[in-house]
């Protein structure tokens, strides 16, 4: 079973810098590893944000907190970028 998460998140970096925007995450099964994932869509793109890799935790509403990785940065448009995200341990969601 698939359970999903989309709305409000702020990304907290290694700095304790934070970064308000929508997530999008969901968990995946492979290969029998309970995994989860998804997209963070960032209201404002910050250098830290760009240089961000491991140590990341992202917040969901409700003080829920999962540690994810970034896996890759797409600019969308000429003002947004959809940041990938691994999620590292417990589901927050």
């Amino acid at each position: 079973m698939t359970t999903t998460y989309s709305g409000p998140a702020r990304l907290i970096l290694v700095d304790g810098a934070c970064i308000s925007g929508m997530a999008s995450l969901s968990t995946n099964q492979r290969g029998g590893l309970n995994g989860w994932g998804g997209t963070f869509r960032p209201d404002e793109i910050t250098t830290d944000l760009r240089n961000a890799v491991q140590g990341l935790q992202l917040e969901l509403p409700y003080d829920r907190v999962g540690t994810v990785a970034v896996t890759g940065i797409r600019k969308l448009l000429a003002t947004q970028v959809l940041v990938s995200l691994e999620g590292r341990g417990p589901t927050p969601f």
